[in-house]
C-alpha cells in the first residue's frame, strides 16, 4: 500500500505528511462516495483540510474523528478486480483498467474490460495479490480490490468485501455471472472453481463512461477529483476499445466536434501527453484554440492554434466570449492541480462551458482516449450489434 496512517490532531497529520512527503490524500472519519475527501499538495493546503470541514463549521480531525492520511501517488494507473472466493480460495474474477491515471474516483472512471494496455507480468501480480489477500482475509462471497501500478510496482488502494459498482458491468461484458456464483458460494452451494472462462481475454471491449449533471448544479465546478459526482454510467461494447470508447462517450451525452476544439493543457506533462492526439487533429483539419501557455508550447511544437485571452484578461479574443458564442465545440482544460483551491480563470472556462452546452474533458488520458477515437472512427463505423452477436464471437 502507499505509505498511510489514522492521525488524531493536526499537528500528528502535519509530521505525517511531511515524512511520506506531498500530495498526500486526506481522508475523514465517515466517508461516503469519497466525500469530503481532499488531495493536498503542501503544507498550507493540508493546515486548511485539518481545520476546517466541509461545511467550515469546526475542526476535520480530532481524538473522536481521527482522519487516514496516505501518500498520493501520482501518475499511476489504475486496476480493479472484481472477483468471487469461497473459504479464502479464488473462485472467478474479471479485471478492469481505468482509463483515467489514478486520483479520479473509481465511479467517476471510464472504465474498459477487458484491460487494453496492462503489461502481463502487471495481470500476473495482481491476480496473486488478490489471491493472498482472499486467503488471508478467509473471504466467501463477493470482493473487490482496487489498484495502483507505477514503473511495474503494483500497491493496493483498498478492498472492498461487498459487490461493487462494476459487478453488473464486468458480469454482463464477461459473459459470467458474477453475483450469481457469489451468491450460491453464500447460501453453500457448490461452484466449480473455473478461472480459465473468458474473463479477461475476450474479442471484444467493453466501455463503461460516467454522466455528469453539472448542467443542474448552478456554480459548482465541473472538474473530477478523489469525491464522487457522477449521476449515472453507461456501458458499451464494440470490436475494438476505440468504438466502444466512442459509444460509451456518445451515449452520455458528449458529441464529435465539428470543426473547433479550446485546449488549455494544464501542466508540462499532460500538455506533452496530448501532443500525438493533438497533431491528430491537425490532421483531421481541426481549428485550434488554446490559452496563452498551451498556445506557446504548440508553437514551439510546430502546432497551429489561435490564442485566446484568459477570462480576466477582459481582452479579445477572449476565451468566455467565444464560449458563449458557440464558436467553440470542444473543450479540453486540464487542471494543474486536483486541489480545490483552483485557479479561477479556469473555473470560469469549465463552468461557462458546462453552462452553454460546450463538451468538456478535464482530463487528459481520456481526452486523448476520446480525441483518438473520433479521429480514426465516423459514426458509419459503429456497428450496432445485439448482445448475442457479441457472445458468438
Amino acid at each position: 500500500q502507499p505509505a498511510w496512517a489514522e492521525l488524531s490532531t493536526p499537528d500528528e497529520a502535519e509530521r505525517f505528511a511531511d515524512e511520506a512527503g506531498y500530495p498526500v490524500l486526506v481522508r475523514p472519519s465517515y466517508v461516503l462516495s469519497g466525500s469530503a475527501m481532499n488531495v493536498a499538495y503542501d503544507g498550507a493546503q493540508l493546515h486548511r483540510f485539518l481545520h476546517e470541514d466541509s461545511d467550515g463549521s469546526g475542526a476535520l480531525v480530532s481524538r473522536e474523528h481521527p482522519v487516514v492520511i496516505s501518500k498520493f501517488v501520482e501518475h499511476a494507473k489504475e486496476i480493479e478486480i472484481d472477483a468471487v472466493a469461497a473459504d479464502g480460495k479464488l473462485v472467478i474474477y474479471a479485471l478492469s483498467e481505468h482509463v483515467e491515471n489514478a486520483g479520479i474516483h473509481s465511479g467517476d472512471a471510464t472504465v474498459m474490460v477487458p484491460p487494453q494496455r496492462l503489461y502481463l507480468e502487471t495481470v500476473r501480480q495482481v491476480k496473486l495479490v488478490a489471491r493472498r489477500i482472499a486467503e488471508a482475509l478467509r473471504i466467501t462471497g463477493p470482493f473487490n480490490i482496487q489498484f495502483l501500478e507505477k514503473n511495474g510496482e503494483i500497491r493496493v488502494i483498498e478492498c472492498n468485501i461487498r459487490a461493487s459498482r462494476s459487478y453488473p458491468f464486468v458480469s454482463k461484458v464477461s459473459g459470467n455471472n458474477l453475483i450469481q456464483k457469489a451468491t450460491q458460494i453464500l447460501l453453500g452451494r457448490p461452484v466449480a472453481r473455473d478461472e480459465s472462462e473468458r474473463v479477461y481475454d475476450l474479442p471484444f471491449v467493453g466501455v463503461k463512461a460516467p454522466q455528469f449533471s453539472f448542467t443542474r448544479l448552478p456554480g459548482a465546478d465541473p472538474v473530477l477529483r478523489v469525491d464522487m459526482v457522477s449521476t449515472g454510467e453507461v456501458g458499451c461494447l464494440g470490436d475494438t476499445a476505440e468504438e466502444a470508447l466512442l459509444k460509451s462517450m456518445l451515449s452520455v451525452g458528449y458529441k464529435i466536434p465539428q470543426k473547433t476544439i479550446l485546449i488549455s493543457g494544464g501542466p508540462i506533462k499532460s500538455k506533452v501527453a496530448l501532443l500525438s492526439a493533438v497533431e491528430l487533429l491537425v490532421k483531421k483539419g481541426y481549428q485550434l484554440y488554446a490559452t496563452q501557455g498551451t498556445h506557446r508550447f504548440f508553437a514551439e511544437n510546430s502546432i497551429p492554434s489561435s490564442l485566446l485571452f484568459w477570462p480576466d484578461d477582459a481582452m479579445e479574443p477572449n476565451v468566455l466570449t467565444y464560449l458563449k458564442e458557440k464558436k467553440i465545440d470542444l473543450v479540453i482544460n486540464i487542471p494543474k492541480n486536483l486541489s480545490k483551491g483552483e485557479l479561477d480563470n479556469d473555473y470560469k472556462i469549465r463552468r461557462t462551458a458546462v453552462d452553454f452546452g460546450v463538451g468538456l474533458l478535464t482530463n487528459a488520458r481520456l481526452a486523448k482516449a476520446f480525441i483518438q477515437a473520433f479521429c480514426t472512427l465516423e459514426m458509419k463505423d459503429l456497428k450496432i450489434k445485439s448482445w448475442n452477436e457479441y457472445k458468438a464471437m
